[in-house]
């Protein structure tokens, strides 16, 4: 006696399952969903950096663009550093369990 798998369809859905294997091959794993965000923040701490010296330099006439800038590159840092100390803090509790 063999046991298929159950194929599940969401109740109302007009999506094949080929159409739904498709889509689960092409999503990101985890790592790459972490990759792409730190590249962002990074993009936005560059764009950042780059803002102050044409402000300095005198190449930008609004300063509030600058500020801008600065606030989103700071925002982003600021929940990339939160993040990290939830993945530790979560990690060093993984490792304080007793198995």
């Amino acid at each position: 006696m063999r046991i298929e798998p159950i194929k599940l369809m969401p109740v109302g859905s007009r999506i094949s399952m080929d159409e739904v294997a498709k889509v689960a091959d092409t999503e990101k794993t985890f790592g790459q969903f972490l990759a792409d965000a730190l590249n962002d923040v990074n993009e936005l701490q560059k764009n950042s950096n780059k803002a102050s010296i044409d402000l300095a330099a005198g190449r930008v006439e609004d300063v509030s663009q600058v500020m801008i800038a600065a606030e989103k590159a700071n925002v982003a840092l600021q929940l990339t550093m939160q993040v990290r100390n939830k993945i530790v803090d979560a990690y060093q509790e993984v490792m304080r369990m007793q198995v």
